[in-house]
């Protein structure tokens, strides 16, 4: 028989923990027979849980007891040395030990990104980690990365991350040659810092399906598949992306409330207002890929609700059944040209 996919659920982090955590689990594992999970946190914090939605139990669900919880603000540097049985660091140990094939957690982005590298170790060929999420755009969604692991990133760092990007937009959503931006203030070559000029020219010389630079707008316009840039810059670009979302669904709340003719207005655009929530609905994308680990780590969003959750550990399992890390090292022994220095 098969081996079943094996996903370790950090119960215990992010803002919500085991209340949310726990019944995504169960819609998971009622939604695809094909995996197991391994619930990693505190016995008595589980139980109570587990007896109200998962009632007698369930044969594809074990629980590994983990003493310690990293919490939403705790130093990277202090999980890493004073949490060892915390339910971060068991659930990425199970990895290592062969015991499950990735692993989801909704904690400290800080602290699962120093652990996950420390306890995994980055694929020969690959720097540093980057975090890497699809952001909706037109026509379905783009990937980006780095979102917020490297402040500073190198030429050759950069095209790495381009052929992280690459192969997840590929492999997980089907891409058959994903096209690859890098995101600069201007798309012409002279635009922007030595960094990103010296980036787009090793990435003009690989394989890869780079279309060239790229600006802001681009990122949810459909032009791209892949948007490349360093996290300082990502993380900045999707905050403010959110922000903008979340002002203008105020906004048309606040339009709708002002007359009885918007009002009525707004119940006969009720179809299209559902519509265009559901095409943006944050919890469907969620789920981001600390990629260039040897091993598989998803992200949740820390205040993610059950359904979002839920989708995080799908596409773990989506990551592990095209095995991404070992494409990824692939792929990166293909492009040669990223190896020589700039």
């Amino acid at each position: 028989m098969r081996e079943l996919p094996v996903i370790a659920i950090d119960a215990m982090g992010g803002d919500l923990g085991p209340p949310v955590i726990v019944p995504a689990v169960a819609d998971f594992l009622r939604a695809d027979e094909g995996a197991a999970v391994l619930l990693v946190g505190r016995g008595e914090d589980l139980d109570p849980l587990l007896k109200r939605y998962i009632r007698g139990g369930s044969e594809r669900l074990d629980v590994v007891e983990a003493s310690q919880v990293v919490s939403m603000d705790e130093p990277p540097a202090d999980a890493l040395r004073k949490k060892k049985d915390s339910s971060m660091r068991v659930a990425v140990n199970l990895i290592r030990e062969h015991r499950a094939h990735a692993c989801v957690s909704a904690g400290n982005t800080g602290a699962l990104m120093a652990t996950a590298r420390y306890v995994l170790k980055t694929l020969p060929g690959i720097d540093r980690p980057a975090i890497m999420s699809a952001i909706p755009s037109r026509g379905g969604h783009t990937h980006m990365l780095d979102l917020g692991a490297n402040a500073h990133c190198t030429p050759q760092q950069l095209a790495q991350f381009a052929v992280m990007g690459t192969v997840v937009a590929a492999d997980v959503h089907g891409l058959a040659s994903p096209r690859v931006g890098l995101l600069n203030i201007g798309t012409e070559e002279i635009k922007g810092n030595e960094t990103i000029r010296l980036a787009g020219q090793l990435l003009a010389r690989s394989e890869l399906n780079y279309v060239g630079f790229v600006e802001g707008h681009d990122i949810m316009s459909g032009r791209v598949d892949v948007v490349v840039t360093d996290g300082f810059t990502g993380n900045i670009a999707l905050k403010t992306m959110e922000g903008v979302a979340r002002m203008l669904f105020e906004t048309a709340r606040e339009e709708i409330q002002r007359s009885w003719v918007s009002r009525l207005g707004a119940v006969a655009a009720a179809p299209l207002f559902r519509a265009i929530r559901d095409r943006v609905d944050p919890r469907r994308y969620n789920g981001a890929s600390l990629v260039g680990l040897n091993g598989i780590v998803i992200k949740s969003h820390g205040g993610a609700d059950s359904m979002a959750f839920a989708n995080a550990i799908r596409t773990a399992l989506v990551e592990v059944r095209k095995g991404v890390p070992t494409q990824i090292g692939d792929l990166l022994k293909r492009q040669t040209i990223l190896e020589r220095a700039v």
